[in-house]
Formats: C-alpha cells, structure tokens, sequence
C-alpha cells in the first residue's frame, strides 16, 4: 500500500502541465493516505486522463463522467479551500 501511495502522490506532482500538478500534488499529499480501496481506484482511473481534460472538470467548463464527478467535486472543493479558505 506505501509503494502505491508514493507512486500515486508522484504522478498527482508530475502531470505534465503545471496546473494540474498544482492541483492534484496537494490535494494526492492531503488525501490519498485516508482514502479506501475504491476511491483509490478511481482516482488512479482519474491519472490516466490527460490534463487538457482534467483542467475543464476542475474550472467547471467541461463535465466529467458519473464515475469521476463525486471524486472531481472533491479536488475541486479541495483546491478552492486551498486558495481561499473563506470560501469552503
């Protein structure tokens, strides 16, 4: 479970675009330790999309599928709070 969790942390730190990094590195470092078996399924689901799509989900311009909604709702939230604690 600790190779998993590194290698996930990892790739949330190393997207390949820099927004997502900002995104998801933080969100993967807060998160992924407290999160049960399927969610951490799906949000290994959630890497495998590429960061063009993924920037749509979070700014709210594009709509992800029912698997990943909950999940992106999550680091959406997260990273909101992040910017603006106020506003969570």
């Amino acid at each position: 479970m600790e190779t998993r969790l590194k290698r996930l942390r990892m790739r949330s730190w190393r997207r390949g675009t820099k927004e997502m990094d900002l995104v998801l590195g933080p969100y993967a470092d807060a998160r992924l330790a407290g999160m049960g078996e399927a969610a951490l399924t799906d949000y290994e689901r959630l890497l495998e999309e590429n960061d063009q799509e993924l920037i749509t989900w979070v700014i709210g311009t594009g709509e992800p599928p029912g698997w990943a909604a909950g999940l992106m709702r999550d680091i959406t939230e997260f990273a909101i709070s992040r910017r603006n604690p106020e506003k969570i």
